[in-house]
Parts: structure tokens; C-alpha cells; sequence
């Protein structure tokens, strides 16, 4: 037989089926810590932070007299207590007004105002800058009394329009501030493209600018409306009764000297806690641009 009748008859080769690929290790740099020791801390603070919510959850849904550390049997009438006979109904909507108009006072003032410090220059822009930054050194509790004092001449005590004032005019210095320095990340040149096409300064700052200040506008809202929720002073001095109170007013009134409704006060506790975390569950990605974006120097 020849050689090329030997080839020719010859079983072909078995190639060898590759299989899948291994994963190459990656080998740690040198200033790289390990996992463990980033992990840990994270795991120890993340327990430290949700055991008070765990106890709060425990005592607003189990039995009033009970030492269970589960809350079982599950009971909601600690929620049915402060909701009807408590008059935290009232409380909420009271909150939820005073935060809403809060929010919109303070952002369309912000807006104005640090639109005017970003574009526009004039002598005492730089004193005013000072004046706004000062101001966050100022206490709240200072503020009482001559803001009592004006809105008694106002005939607005006993009214939820003092405390949204109060409010708008405590949170008004961060939120220009950070407004302002919002803006000046947008170009101008997108502003002066839209004057060469035919818009005036308004126009051209509702239809170019205010579409990419998003993100700044709901950090300053979410900002304002939170701190509004929260602020106990300003309610508890300036609202008298009881059905224009807040939820903060509130809670302060399920502790008496003499003894503390734990099972009301969680549950009180739950139902002012439940509505910030779902709005900032919702505006979170908006919330974290809108400030690393605010804190940049222009």
C-alpha cells in the first residue's frame, strides 16, 4: 500500500472539544482591601441602624403587655388607636399640607433667586452670597420669637400658613444656594442659541434650562419637604389647636410625665416614618445627581 493509499484510509483525527472557558483570577492589587474588611463594617453599622426600626415595628404590632421578640400574634390596634382616637388622621393631612406647600414655596423662590446668582452680576452679589451661608449658623429656636411676634401682627397664628412661611423662609438660603449652583453647570451658550432662534429670556429658560435642572429641583423639594415633615419647633409654637397640628406635635402629645403609650407612640412613629421613605425610595437616582450636581463650584 502507498503512502497516499495509507492516508487516504487513515481515520481522521479526533479533535479535542473545547470546553468551557476558565475564569481567569484576578490577582489583587496591593493597596486593594479585601472583601472582609469592607463587608464587615458595612454588615455591623447595617445592624446598629435597622434594630431601632426593628424595635419600633415590634412594639407598634404586637399586644400591649407583651415581651415577645416577634410580633406574634400580630395586632393593628395600636395603629387604629393613634389613627382614630388620637387624631393622627388630622395630623397627617395637616403634615401633608404644610409639606407640599412648603415644597413648592421653596423651589419656585429658589429657582428665581439662584437663577439670578448664577447669570447675572451685580455689586452685592457677593455680600448676599455671605448673608445666605451665614445664615445656616443661625439656630431655628432663635427665630421664635420675632417670627411669633410678626405673624401675631399678621393675625396668622392658629394658621398652617404661619408654619409654611416659617418653614420656606428657614429652608430659602441652602436651597438658592444649591439652585444657583446648579445652573451654572448648564452652558450658556444653550441659552444664547435659543435667544438666536427667536426666544426671550423666558422662553428660552423654560423650554432649555429648566428641563436639565430636574434633578437639582427635586434634591432642593425633597430637601424642603422633609425637613418641613419633621420640624416640631415651628408647629408646636405657632398652631394652638388641636386639629391644626402636625404629625411631630403629634407624637409629642402620646408622652405624658407620668407614663409613654409605647405601643401608640411606634405605631405613631411607623405611620410619620412610611411616607419619606416611599418618596425617597421613588426619587432616589434624582435625589443623589441633584446633590453632587448642587455641591459643585461653578
Amino acid at each position: 500500500m502507498s503512502v497516499k493509499e495509507a492516508t487516504k484510509t487513515a481515520p481522521a483525527p479526533v479533535r479535542a472539544t473545547p470546553g468551557p472557558a476558565r475564569p481567569v483570577k484576578k490577582d489583587r492589587a496591593w493597596d486593594e482591601a479585601p472583601r472582609w474588611q469592607i463587608y464587615l463594617p458595612l454588615g455591623i453599622y447595617l445592624i446598629f441602624t435597622l434594630i431601632p426600626f426593628y424595635w419600633i415595628l415590634l412594639f407598634s404590632l404586637r399586644p400591649a403587655g407583651s415581651t415577645s421578640l416577634m410580633p406574634w400574634p400580630m395586632t393593628f390596634d395600636h395603629f387604629e388607636k393613634v389613627w382614630t382616637d388620637r387624631s393622627f388622621g388630622t395630623y397627617f393631612t395637616n403634615s401633608v399640607l404644610v409639606g407640599i406647600a412648603t415644597l413648592l414655596m421653596t423651589t419656585l423662590v429658589a429657582l428665581a433667586g439662584g437663577y439670578a446668582l448664577a447669570r447675572f452680576d451685580f455689586k452685592v452679589k457677593r455680600a448676599f452670597m455671605l448673608a445666605l451661608l451665614c445664615s445656616q449658623f443661625v439656630p431655628g429656636a432663635l427665630l421664635l420669637v420675632p417670627l411669633f411676634e410678626i405673624f401675631a401682627e399678621l393675625q396668622m397664628i392658629n394658621s398652617l400658613g404661619s408654619v409654611i412661611l416659617a418653614e420656606t423662609v428657614f429652608q430659602l438660603p441652602l436651597s438658592m444656594i444649591l439652585i444657583s449652583n446648579f445652573i451654572k453647570n448648564v452652558p450658556y451658550s444653550l441659552e444664547e442659541a435659543a435667544w438666536v432662534d427667536g426666544c426671550n429670556r423666558m422662553t428660552a429658560f423654560r423650554i432649555v434650562v429648566l428641563p436639565l435642572l430636574r434633578p437639582g429641583l427635586i434634591a432642593v423639594g425633597s430637601f424642603a419637604f422633609v425637613h418641613s415633615w419633621n420640624h416640631f419647633l415651628f408647629a408646636l409654637m405657632f398652631l394652638n389647636n388641636q386639629d391644626k397640628q402636625t404629625i411631630p406635635v403629634g407624637l409629642n402629645s402620646l408622652m405624658s410625665a407620668d407614663s409613654v403609650d409605647l405601643g401608640a407612640l411606634a405605631a405613631g412613629g411607623i405611620i410619620a416614618a412610611v411616607p419619606v421613605v416611599i418618596v425617597f425610595a421613588f426619587i432616589q437616582k434624582w435625589l443623589i445627581t441633584g446633590f453632587s450636581a448642587g455641591a459643585v463650584k461653578g
